[in-house]
């Protein structure tokens, strides 16, 4: 068995900390925290909660079971001044503000998959300009947040892809969706 100690190492992180504890062996070779650890803690499943808010922080402690490793993972935006740290990276937020911005940058509007008798629209969708929307059912953005916040959807969305163009990617992740 291999004896394990605590000790601080030097990383600056993206919201500028420099001291992190990591768990080293005798030798000083870092071991990785335990699948205990990472599915309670949501620092330990990739850090969101580093620039998360006291209320991000609060629904992903309340939901942390049941989002996926993505979310828990990803940088939390609070408005749309803020911005990724590099290209590529996963962005969460559940700000309308910043989801009306980043779809009107792309030119999408609200959308939904429409139902037979007009009732509640079951899932959310973007409308992108010239990418085949035409059996999509248009919605207003009052409405889609309605159900965006009422389901307690998180948007998870990219600006940039790795290679520096604009991104369109995007996804709504729920704490309340059924294992498959």
């Amino acid at each position: 068995m291999v004896k394990t100690k605590e000790r601080k190492t030097s990383r600056k992180s993206s919201n500028g900390k420099m001291s992190v504890r990591a768990k080293t062996s005798r030798n000083g070779q870092a071991r990785s925290a335990s699948k205990k650890d990472s599915k309670t803690n949501p620092k330990r499943r990739g850090g969101a909660s580093n620039n998360a808010n006291a209320r991000e922080m609060k629904f992903l402690e309340r939901h942390k079971n049941n989002l996926s490793k993505t979310t828990l993972r990803a940088k939390w935006i609070h408005n749309p001044d803020e911005h990724e740290d590099r290209a590529g990276q996963t962005l969460a937020t559940r700000d309308h503000e910043v989801i009306r911005h980043w779809a009107e940058e792309r030119g999408a509007e609200p959308a939904t998959v429409p139902t037979k008798d007009g009732g509640e629209p079951r899932v959310l969708r973007l409308n992108f300009p010239d990418y085949g929307g035409r059996t999509l059912e248009m919605l207003d953005w009052d409405r889609w947040f309605e159900v965006f916040d009422r389901r307690k959807l998180v948007f998870l969305f990219q600006e940039r892809m790795k290679a520096g163009n604009q991104s369109n990617f995007f996804r709504l992740d729920s704490p309340e969706r059924e294992e498959g």
